[in-house]
């Protein structure tokens, strides 16, 4: 069994391809650093990352492959699972034997890739749902997730367009950065020292000297607001954590 080892990175994933054509190998596993090799594992191929490698092979996606089917390569990147890296390695490798294969989903390498870019497009639209934002003195509404899969780079156009005339912050707690709009421009911000941020990380919330006074009082009338319409003979608990997972309730106002 031949097993390449990669940094963990696109850029990598994409070299790795570039060099198994090089070499004329075609290995059956793509490993990140740190992952256990295998136990029948006769040759190890440690990939050294190249930009220019990767930027060949997704030049050469981009005359192959749909525009659907590249935004569901990159979405499925996004999900940081481990069982993507050999999926994708060999999707990518088959769309340069085989040409465009994006349909065909008897191809289990095809299917684990499609479903899990689904997974991480399912996260998206919860992100987009769930997200709750707090208004500062100042006028920056902040909105705190920690979602399953790296979804930020998927969902600022959404909100720059619903929130276009306002500043804003949605922060990533759990990979320790976020996206800043200044009314004009998003950008990706990290903070140096997170423990000195005027919000608390573990729940979103706003320190009371930032919080806007407002935004306190309608806080309030939105909890007083969930609790009034909440009958209790129609409770379903299991319906309640189906439609609203309790992974999103620590950052959400009527859940606190």
């Amino acid at each position: 069994m031949t097993v390449y080892v990669f940094d963990g990175t696109m850029d990598g994933l994409l070299t790795a391809v570039f060099d198994a054509f090089l070499l004329k190998e075609q290995p059956e596993q793509l490993l990140a650093e740190g992952d256990a090799l295998p136990l029948f594992c006769d040759h190890t191929y440690h990939v050294t990352t190249d930009e220019e490698k990767a930027r060949r092979v997704w030049a050469g996606l981009e005359k192959k492959l749909s525009r659907e089917a590249l935004r569901l390569i990159s979405v499925s990147w996004l999900s940081e699972l481990w069982e993507l890296n050999t999926p994708l390695f060999q999707y990518v490798c088959k769309v340069f034997r085989q040409g465009d294969i994006s349909r065909n989903f008897a191809d289990a390498d095809v299917l684990a890739v499609t479903n899990i870019a689904r997974r991480v497009l399912h996260e998206q639209l919860r992100m987009k749902q769930f997200i709750r934002f707090q208004k500062a003195k100042d006028g920056t509404y902040l909105g705190v997730v920690s979602p399953d899969h790296n979804v930020l780079p998927i969902i600022t156009d959404h909100f720059q367009d619903r929130f276009n005339d306002q500043p804003w912050l949605i922060y990533d707690a759990k990979r320790h950065y976020g996206y800043y709009y200044d009314g004009k421009t998003v950008i990706r911000i990290t903070f140096e020292d997170e423990a000195a941020v005027p919000f608390d990380l573990r729940n979103g919330k706003m320190d009371a000297d930032v919080l806007s006074d407002n935004d306190q009082l309608f806080q309030d009338l939105w909890r007083t607001y969930f609790k009034a319409i909440c009958i209790k003979e129609r409770m379903n608990p299991r319906k309640q954590l189906q439609d609203m997972p309790r992974r999103y309730w620590k950052y959400m106002t009527e859940k606190n």
